[in-house]
């Protein structure tokens, strides 16, 4: 899990990330959770790289999915009441 420290914060305004690392051979699999929204994404780092570096950019990458599915909700949002 990782929390947002002092100096460090999350991106996109998340508030808590959920992580789940699963090694295959020469590759890492990383799953990224938000627990409130339940939007997860998944990818593939190389193990060699730090734990902390992984996390990084699954967060960023996390946030980046939530930030496009609020973009596409509030656009059918628009649409609707036309």
């Amino acid at each position: 899990m990782m929390r947002r420290r002092k100096g460090q914060p999350l991106p996109g305004g998340l508030k808590e990330v959920l992580f789940e690392f699963q090694r295959h051979g020469n590759i890492m699999r990383v799953v990224a959770i938000d627990p409130k929204s339940g939007t997860e994404v998944t990818m593939i780092a190389d193990p060699r790289h730090s734990q902390e570096n992984i996390k990084r950019l699954a967060a960023r990458k996390l946030a980046y999915v939530m930030s496009k599915k609020q973009a596409k909700n509030e656009k059918e949002d628009r649409y609707r009441y036309l």
